[in-house]
C-alpha cells in the first residue's frame, strides 16, 4: 500500500526535479500544475476510496464472491471522472488568467495541465480497481501498478523533457506527456490482472451503485473541498508572493507528497483489516488496528521531520537549479521546509482516523469537519496572515499547521464517540438481492 499510494506523488516530485535545470518557472509550473490536475482527480478517487470498504466488509462477511462488481462500480466513476476532464480542459487556461502567476508561468502551467488530463481517467481506474484488490486483501496488485506507473514516468521524463533517443526536446510540455503516458500503463497492468475476474459476481444494479455513491461522495467531497481550499491557498494566497517563492513552496510540498503518500497508504492497510473486522461483527477489534497503524504511520512521519530539521539543505538541493537561482530556491524553501515538520505527526493522525472512519462507512462527518475547518479557518487565516499581517510564507504555513493539527483534534473526537459503529455499509437484503 506504501508503494502503491506513492506513485503518483513521485510523478509530480520527478517531474519538479527533471525539469530543473529549465529553471523556477519552469519547477513552479510542473509542481503547481501537477497538484493543479489532482483537484479534478481527488473528488472520484476519494469516492472510490469507498470500494474497498464494501469489498473489505464482504470479505469479512464470508461474501468474497460478491465482490467483483463493485470494481466495475469503481471503473464507472473512472469513465465519468475522465469525460469530465476532457469537458473542462478548455477552461483551464481562463482559470489560470485569473491567477497572479507570471504569464511565462500560466502559459507553461496551462499546457502541462491539460496534457496531464488526459490520464485521469487512468489515475482513477487505477485506484478503483486497487481499492478492489485492496479489500480482498491483496496489495500487491496497485503495488505493481504504482511501480509500473513510477518507473514509466522517471524514463519517459529523460526521454521527452531533454529529448533523448532521438525524441524532440518537449520540456515542461515533455514531463507532462511521460505522467500521462505512464498513469495509462499502470492502469493497462492492473486491469490485465483483474480481466479473470470480470464475471461471476451477479448482475450489476443501480440500486447498488446509487449506494456506493451516497456513501462514496461524501468521501470524495471531503478530500476534493479541503483540496480545493489548498488550492486557493496556493494559487491565490501565495501566487502573490512571486515565482521563486511559489516555485519554493511547490518543492515543499512535492517532498512532502513523499512523506504523505507512505503515511496514506499505512492508513489504508489499517483501513483495510478495520473493515474486515466490522464485516465479521466484531467492531470491538478495530481498536487495535487503528492503534498499530498509529504507531507505524506515527514513527514514520516522526522520522520524516526528524529529516527536514536536520537536512534540508541537502533534500532542497534536489531541486535546485545550477547558479543564483538554486541558492535562492534553497534559502526560500528551507524553514517552509522546517516548519513543515511540525504537522507530521497530526497529519499522520487524521489520515489513520479518516481512513479507519471511511472503512466504516463514516464519510459525511469528516467531510463537514473538513469543509468548516478548511474554508471557515485555513483559508481567511492564511490570507491575513500574508496579506494584513505581512507574515509571508511563513505565516501562511503557519495557518497550515494549524488547520491539520485541529483536524486531527475533531477525527480523533469522532473515532472516540464511537457514532461510526451504528453505520450500516453494506444493506443486507441488497446484497442478497443482486447476488
Amino acid at each position: 500500500m506504501v508503494l502503491a499510494r506513492a506513485s503518483q506523488s513521485v510523478i509530480t516530485f520527478a517531474d519538479a526535479i527533471q525539469v530543473k535545470d529549465l529553471g523556477a518557472r519552469a519547477i513552479a509550473a510542473t509542481s503547481t500544475g501537477g497538484l493543479n490536475v489532482w483537484a479534478f482527480v481527488i473528488l472520484p478517487m476519494g469516492m472510490a476510496f469507498i470500494i474497498q470498504s464494501f469489498v473489505a466488509q464482504l470479505v469479512g462477511r464470508g461474501r468474497r464472491d460478491d465482490t467483483p462488481r463493485f470494481a466495475w462500480y469503481g471503473l464507472a466513476l473512472a469513465v465519468i471522472a475522465a469525460l469530465v476532464a476532457f469537458a473542462v480542459m478548455p477552461l483551464v487556461g481562463p482559470a489560470l488568467s485569473l491567477t497572479g502567476y507570471s504569464p511565462e508561468v500560466r502559459h507553461s502551467m496551462t499546457e502541462y495541465m491539460q496534457i496531464r488530463m488526459l490520464s485521469i481517467g487512468a489515475i482513477v481506474g487505477v485506484e478503483a480497481l486497487g481499492n478492489w484488490f485492496g479489500g480482498l486483501g491483496n496489495t500487491w496488485m496497485q503495488m505493481i501498478a504504482g511501480l509500473v506507473t513510477m518507473a514509466s514516468a522517471v524514463f519517459l521524463n529523460w526521454v521527452l523533457i531533454g529529448g533523448h533517443l532521438g525524441a524532440p526536446a518537449l520540456g515542461v510540455n515533455g514531463a507532462a506527456w511521460a505522467s500521462a503516458i505512464a498513469s495509462w500503463l499502470g492502469f493497462i497492468v492492473i486491469a490485465i490482472a483483474f480481466w479473470p475476474h470480470r464475471r461471476g459476481a451477479g448482475r450489476l444494479s443501480m440500486r447498488e451503485f446509487k449506494r456506493v455513491i451516497r456513501f462514496g461522495l461524501p468521501n470524495g467531497l471531503n478530500w476534493f473541498i479541503e483540496f480545493a481550499a489548498f488550492q486557493l491557498f496556493v494559487n491565490g494566497v501565495m501566487a502573490s508572493l512571486g515565482d521563486e517563492t511559489v516555485a519554493a513552496l511547490n518543492v515543499v510540498l512535492a517532498v512532502n507528497s513523499i512523506s504523505f503518500m507512505p503515511a496514506f497508504g499505512l492508513a489504508s492497510a489499517g483501513s483495510i483489516l478495520a473493515a474486515q473486522s466490522i464485516g465479521a461483527g466484531d467492531k470491538e477489534g478495530v481498536w487495535p488496528s487503528v492503534k498499530l497503524t498509529l504507531v507505524v504511520t506515527l514513527s514514520w512521519m516522526g522520522a520524516i521531520a526528524l529529516l527536514y530539521v536536520v537536512a534540508s539543505h541537502t533534500v532542497l538541493g534536489w531541486f535546485a537549479p545550477q547558479g543564483a537561482a538554486g541558492v535562492r530556491l534553497i534559502v526560500l524553501g528551507t524553514s517552509m521546509l522546517v516548519v513543515s515538520a511540525a504537522w507530521q505527526a497530526f497529519d499522520g493522525t487524521a489520515m489513520v482516523l479518516s481512513e479507519t472512519l471511511r472503512a466504516a462507512g463514516d464519510t459525511a462527518w469528516p467531510a463537514g469537519a473538513r469543509i468548516i475547518l478548511a474554508w471557515a479557518v485555513f483559508v481567511p487565516s492564511a490570507y491575513l496572515a500574508v496579506h494584513e499581517f505581512g507574515g509571508g510564507p511563513l505565516g501562511a504555513m503557519g495557518c497550515l499547521v494549524g488547520y491539520i493539527a485541529l483536524l486531527a483534534i475533531l477525527l480523533a473526537f469522532r473515532f472516540r464517540s464511537g457514532a461510526w459503529k451504528r453505520i450500516e455499509l453494506i444493506e443486507p437484503d441488497l446484497v442478497r438481492e443482486v447476488a
